[in-house]
């Protein structure tokens, strides 16, 4: 919940500090969300900071996860990111829920979402399997940070994410019609991954 209100929340903020800015709202929205990330993957990393399905199905596929936890997962992955806009939407004074008019669609975002998801996938999982899990606050919130800005989709990697941005017609929406072919770039992301992962780091650390 707390990803989302985070990604959308600054999101709104932004672009009523800096109207017409757009390269400034999208620094200060980055900002936030990979602030944001760092902080909620340090406090629930014990529990479990997946937040994403992607990284969810990633864990299983590579034998971290059992397959019956999957779906549980998932869902509540779901329902904590849409909550999460509709609470980003009411702060704000706006309708809970706002179906996005941002259009985002086109080969260029979709080869981004791909990118942006087999990137997030070997840093988290680069780590797990070395055993350098303590650095995983920073490193993600670092890499969803700068995946923002070379990714031109500006990195959902998340399909969480990206059905609960569906619900904000704010800076960081998306148009429903629009989400469906971002989540299935992002699951042959993370397909590439595993593989990447399964050859390059082969054991566990």
């Amino acid at each position: 919940m707390f990803l989302l209100v985070g990604v959308v929340g600054s999101g709104i903020m932004a672009a009523r500090l800096s109207p017409g800015d757009t390269g400034l709202q999208l620094f200060q929205n980055a900002a936030a969300t990979a602030a944001v990330l760092v902080a909620i993957i340090s406090i629930f990393g014990t529990i479990s900071a997946d937040f994403n399905p992607a990284i969810t199905i990633g864990a299983w596929a590579l034998g971290h996860r059992a397959g019956r936890d999957v779906l549980p997962m998932v869902l509540a992955q779901m329902v904590g990111a849409c909550s999460g806009t509709v609470l980003a939407n009411l702060m704000f004074d706006l309708p809970a829920v706002a179906w996005s008019t941002t259009g985002r669609s086109g080969a260029n975002l979709w080869l981004a979402e791909v990118v942006a998801t087999v990137g997030l996938l070997l840093v988290v999982f680069s780590l797990v399997r070395t055993a350098r899990t303590s650095h995983l606050p920073y490193v993600v919130g670092a890499y969803v940070g700068g995946a923002y800005y070379f990714t031109a989709s500006t990195g959902f990697a998340n399909p969480a994410v990206t059905v609960a941005r569906t619900l904000s017609d704010t800076f960081t929406g998306i148009d429903p019609t629009n989400a469906p072919m971002f989540i299935l770039m992002q699951v042959v992301g993370a397909g590439i991954a595993v593989g990447l992962l399964r050859l390059l780091f082969p054991t566990t650390g």
